[in-house]
């Protein structure tokens, strides 16, 4: 197992695991998080269901944060336990998938990157089928979506620990 991160603060590491899991919306990644967490025995962390919980539109940017925020301190606490965080939250920029790994290595944990994708026309029939989004989103949507994601590349994953 390759880790390069300083390690569990007592100096042994923690066995814990990351577990990313990015894509576009309507790419599988909630479906996806719940295989892992059951079969790893791990804790997904997603914000659209806590924000529908909580009574809030997925659209509020500075709740979504918010929440993120508050579950990066959960899985923080897991990864220190020996546990298995799965993070679902479309982590679109490689940036962002950079420093989720790093602070996991810093704690001595395993991380894992878990890249979906599927044809726009697919996206789309999830999306609808779902109906979750309040205004709805657009076909249009997904086009403007592709611009600004970072898909992930061989390099990029090369930097995360091998899946099991």
């Amino acid at each position: 197992m390759t880790r390069d991160g300083a390690g569990h603060p007592d100096g042994a590491p923690s066995g814990g695991l990351l577990v990313i899991v990015c894509g576009l919306p309507g790419s599988g990644k909630t479906t996806k998080a719940k295989e892992i967490a059951v079969r790893r025995g791990g804790l997904r962390l997603g914000p659209d269901e806590w924000m529908t919980a909580l009574g809030v539109s997925l659209w509020d940017g500075p709740m979504r944060e918010r929440v993120e925020a508050l579950q990066w301190s959960v899985a923080e606490e897991l990864l220190l336990l020996g546990g298995t965080a799965i993070i679902e939250w479309g982590t679109w920029a490689r940036s962002e998938r950079d420093a989720l790994r790093r602070r996991a290595r810093e704690l001595g944990a395993a991380v894992h990157l878990l890249y979906l994708d599927a044809p726009d026309d697919e996206l789309w029939r999830r999306i609808h089928a779902r109906a979750r989004e309040d205004p709805p989103i657009r076909r249009s949507d997904i086009d403007g979506w592709r611009r600004h994601f970072e898909a992930p590349d061989e390099q990029e994953f090369g930097l995360y620990d091998a899946s099991h």
